[in-house]
């Protein structure tokens, strides 16, 4: 069968990577077609553009795009109806892909949405649309299917695929001398994948680098960028390690790590973790009004209740991302998010997200049922 992908960030370029996988386990005649990124690209198919070229965060920022935006929906439009998949499979993305999804279900395609939007933090009536556009939906938080059932939408609850990706992970034993790192407790920096949130974050964590200096820092570079953009915020020593984040959890000793999925990658490798965010102050203040969630984070949201702490605009500061981050270095407070760590990998189950999506699709796809 002919599949069409469409992922916009680095979380959906692994997602898609990983189901891609799943899929060639599946059927062996599989074509793969997409929008998406390094990994998916390194499962075969024809990549037709990188997520680097599409990722906007914010509503300004959407605003000040647009112009690029709508030439790439215009673009992924005219390919998906030249190649006629059986097939289309939207990862996350949703300001994007759910576009996407209304001209596919007007042409008759076969439309499954892997990892739900996030409908549940706000504007929720879009589900109704996400209804009518949308033929089978997957997801990967545990209260996400109350929440569409409680709209009279049946789902697919197939797990957490970022549990995919850490089971398989196989750690490098070389990876301190490789990069040339020391014994010294490390303290990872994870500031996004993204151009604004690099530029918003990277400077506040050097600032804490040169305030603890008994730790060594190491940056997690986004795959899409190279070492001379980072070298402009003045990095100074601290390495910037790319393609290895997963090496880097697994030696670090605790994080400061952007909102998105990273936070949830970094739980799951029990590092105690700061969760940070900045944005431009107008799209903060339309989200306040907006958002109906407690959390930003994907551990709180999951645990309901405050694990990790949030520092969100005028809280995300050198000053006070040291005293939060003091607090998990050693002690009570570290030890409490540890059991807590715990916790979450009870509520997470198992791995086997992408494998169970993957069959699901082949089995939609095979019965044409929509």
């Amino acid at each position: 069968m002919k599949y069409y992908l469409v992922a916009g960030e680095a979380s959906g370029d692994l997602h898609g990577a990983n189901l891609m996988k799943a899929l060639k386990g599946l059927d062996e005649q599989a074509q793969f077609r997409y929008f998406g990124g390094d990994l998916m690209q390194a499962e075969g198919g024809e990549l037709v553009k990188h997520y680097a070229d599409m990722a906007f965060m914010g509503f300004v920022e959407v605003v000040a795009n647009l112009r690029t935006i709508f030439k790439n929906l215009a673009a992924c439009k005219k390919d998906i109806s030249t190649w006629q998949p059986d097939v289309l499979i939207l990862i996350d993305f949703p300001g994007f892909n759910l576009k996407i999804a209304e001209f596919a279900k007007e042409q008759g395609l076969l439309v499954c949405y892997y990892i739900s939007p996030k409908v549940w933090a706000w504007n929720q009536k879009r589900v109704l649309k996400i209804k009518r556009i949308v033929d089978h939906l997957f997801c990967i938080l545990p209260f996400e299917v109350d929440f569409y059932k409680g709209w009279g939408m049946d789902v697919d609850y197939v797990g957490n695929p970022l549990l995919d990706a850490v089971s398989a992970f196989k750690p490098n034993p070389d990876f301190l001398q490789q990069h040339h790192l020391t014994t010294q407790k490390i303290i990872a920096l994870l500031p996004g994948s993204r151009k604004q949130e690099i530029s918003r974050l990277l400077p506040d964590m050097l600032q804490v680098a040169k305030h603890l200096t008994d730790y060594q820092f190491v940056i997690a570079g986004a795959p899409s960028f190279s070492k001379e953009y980072y070298n402009q915020f003045n990095v100074g020593d601290i390495p910037v390690i790319f393609n290895a984040t997963y090496d880097l959890l697994n030696v670090a000793h605790a994080a400061i790590v952007a909102s998105g999925t990273a936070t949830l990658e970094t739980a799951l490798f029990h590092v105690p973790q700061v969760v940070v965010y900045k944005g431009n102050s107008v799209t903060i203040g339309i989200a306040r009004m907006l958002i109906k969630i407690r959390f930003i984070s994907l551990v709180n949201l999951i645990m309901d209740r405050l694990v990790v702490r949030e520092l969100i605009q005028q809280e995300c500061n050198p000053d006070i991302m040291i005293v939060e981050l003091g607090r998990l270095l050693e002690g009570p407070g570290r030890d409490k998010m540890l059991a807590d760590y715990t916790e979450l990998d009870v509520k997470m189950g198992e791995a086997g997200a992408s494998a169970k999506t993957a069959q699901l699709i082949v089995n939609y796809a095979g019965s044409g049922k929509k």
